[in-house]
């Protein structure tokens, strides 16, 4: 069986040009999400796809961008669909897993996408390390320094439960029992 899947954001956006090239390229049955921005991870008429598709069958889409909501959730979605015998087209840019030059354009895809990610991390990472090196606090802020800290653990000695004095500080217990234990490693 041949699927069509076709997305609009808005609810007054056309899909007509959408359905009439899927249709021109043989789908037996189109699934269309209208209203419905790409980045929503909620999308029915997808789900419903999902749900149909058998081992033979093609998803086709006019472009790329239709079905997934970046391009990693489109190489997990297509992923999916070769690891359950389903071919996958795109008909904007003449992808088609289904032939090998097409599952060849696909995977150099996702090669240049983990590329991508791989950089965006390394930059990340790099940045977070000049910050530290320039003397910057990441993270949250502390809710237990100085007069509070200290505050909390004379409480604590004084014989409060950390639950006591979690309520009376207004944090959390975790938090009161890292101050105590952070204090004790100090001494």
């Amino acid at each position: 069986m041949k699927y069509g899947y076709a997305r609009v954001s808005t609810a007054d956006q056309n899909v007509q040009l959408q359905h009439d090239a899927l249709l021109r390229a043989g789908c037996d049955r189109i699934f269309t999400d209208q209203g419905v921005s790409g980045t929503a991870t909620e999308r029915a008429a997808l789900d419903d796809l999902l749900a149909a598709l058998q081992p033979g069958d093609q998803v086709v889409v006019w472009k790329l961008d239709r079905l997934g909501r970046s391009l990693h959730h489109l190489i997990e979605l297509v992923t999916g669909f070769g690891e359950q015998g389903v071919h996958f087209a795109s008909l904007s840019e003449s992808i088609d897993t289904s032939t090998a030059g097409g599952r060849l354009v696909f995977h150099m895809m996702g090669a240049l996408a983990e590329f991508e990610r791989a950089l965006i991390s390394e930059r990340t990472c790099a940045g977070l390390e000049a910050a530290k090196r320039r003397g910057a606090l990441l993270g949250r802020p502390k809710k237990l320094v100085g007069e509070r800290a200290e505050l909390a653990r004379r409480l604590i000695a004084e014989g409060k439960s950390h639950r006591e004095v979690a309520s009376i500080m207004r944090v959390s217990r975790a938090t009161v029992w890292r101050e105590v234990k952070r204090s004790s490693m100090d001494d």
